[in-house]
């Protein structure tokens, strides 16, 4: 942060590309070898020992493989350094335990990516209110959709840029992840009201104001189960269920070991296009209620939640008198409701909440979740079985019998814990306001 208020800000914007075939070709030839070349790298790291393993080493190999392999030098020579970097990151992701240990990349199994590490290369020129053009390594010039103001020509200086790109391709289409940098003004602290959100499977987001937040999608079937396809119209769960039946018929004409037919993977493509616009239909959900949150309040109160411990399978118990079985544990049970509480992603709402706080001058306060739940909002009193059932709180109480929605008894009672000082981590932290947005995360000691 400078003395004149302002901050550094990076942050990413994904457009679509408009490619011809002979483009697609290229571009897919590019990332088939990215994906090999890094397959190489893995192989030769696993066999070289680990006093071999050099920079220097493994950068003269690449530059060595492009000029003797040709389906490595449609791969053009700075993607191929960035492949470099990105196999060393993972490795260092993997050793400060963020991340498992990298492995080899499948043709169908990873996704297909080239990175273009230098923004100079890209030459940027807007066409029209909804066009772009962009350069791209050994590919040309091609269109891409305008969707967002972006630092190019004379709005770009040695702060305002963009410093790279990454082409991605999803299930319709290329499209181009441009990382932009940019310097703005601090924002002021968001003189807005304090309020608590719990995260739910009736209401996804119940606040203690009984300002809900719901995408009016229920989580479960009128049989009980969970609903998987929610974000789909009626007409496309029909469409989806017909291709599934598809697939499994035309996998039983696979034979072992054989590549999968054309027609079964035309198949697969198509069920992934139905999967991947309910899964963009949720993100959007996601991006616009949190955008309302942090406008509309200074402080936002959620749960520190362990949610890959909430979404475990139960170990299977041993049955005491036969050696070797296993009694039932309601292992199929919680299956339905793991896969409910994955399609609300809690966790990517806390995450969108995190930079955006902190954009608009708001805070994000995580406080401890124990017995939030169990807790009476009225009159403080805790007791297990409070819930009558999965959407009703009745307070056991003898003095005091409150009944209300259990979501919202909830929010109120993670409100009430940010009151008293229980605060486990603030973003941004107090009194440092002028770091990053979006990047300070400092622990506070529980009182």
């Amino acid at each position: 942060m400078s003395e004149l208020g302002l901050l550094k800000r990076q942050f990413g914007h994904r457009a679509r590309l408009a490619l011809s075939p002979a483009e697609i070709r290229l571009i897919d030839d590019q990332a088939h070898a990215a994906r090999t070349l890094w397959n190489c790298l893995h192989s030769w790291w696993q066999m070289t020992p680990k006093s071999d393993t050099k920079l220097s080493v493994a950068d003269a190999a690449i530059r060595q493989a492009r000029k003797d392999l040709d389906y490595l030098a449609v791969l053009p020579a700075q993607a191929a350094q960035a492949v470099l970097k990105t196999y060393l990151r993972a490795w260092v992701n993997c050793w400060e335990g963020r991340a498992d240990e990298p492995n080899y990349k499948g043709r169908f199994r990873s996704s297909m990516s080239v990175d273009i590490p230098q923004g100079r290369d890209l030459n940027i020129v807007r066409v029209h209110r909804r066009w772009g053009m962009v350069n791209i390594p050994k590919v040309g010039r091609v269109r891409f959709r305008w969707t967002k103001d972006l630092p190019v020509g004379k709005r770009a200086d040695k702060e305002n840029r963009i410093t790279g790109a990454r082409l991605v391709k999803e299930t319709n289409g290329w499209h181009i992840a441009f990382r932009v940098q940019s310097l703005e003004r601090a924002p002021e602290p968001h003189q807005g009201p304090a309020v608590g959100i719990d995260t739910g499977l009736n209401i996804p987001l119940a606040l203690s104001n009984k300002d809900h937040q719901d995408h009016g999608r229920p989580p479960r079937l009128a049989d009980g189960t969970a609903d998987r396809d929610k974000w789909l119209t009626g007409k496309e769960k029909a469409k989806l269920l017909k291709l599934e039946r598809q697939a499994a018929h035309r996998r039983t004409f696979r034979k072992r070991g054989k590549k999968t037919s054309k027609r079964l993977q035309h198949t697969y493509d198509q069920i992934k296009q139905l999967r991947a616009k309910a899964t963009r239909r949720a993100l959007d959900w996601q991006h616009q209620t949190t955008t309302h949150l942090a406008r509309t309040y200074g402080v936002l109160v959620v749960e520190q939640l362990n949610i890959l411990g909430m979404t475990k399978s139960p170990a299977p118990k041993p049955a005491p008198d036969h050696e070797g079985a296993f009694l039932r544990n309601g292992a199929r049970a919680k299956a339905g409701l793991n896969r409910s509480i994955a399609q609300e992603a809690w966790g990517r709402t806390v995450t969108l909440l995190t930079y955006k706080t902190a954009r608009y001058g708001g805070r994000l306060v995580k406080v401890p979740a124990p017995h939030t739940s169990q807790r009476c909002s009225a009159c403080g009193f805790t007791t297990p079985r409070s819930r009558e059932s999965q959407g009703l709180f009745f307070c056991k109480n003898p003095d005091c019998g409150w009944t209300a929605n259990a979501d919202w008894n909830a929010a109120r009672n993670i409100l009430h814990l940010y009151r008293i000082g229980h605060v486990v981590v603030e973003v941004p932290a107090a009194g440092r306001r002028g770091r990053r947005a979006g990047k300070t995360v400092k622990p506070v000691t529980a009182r």
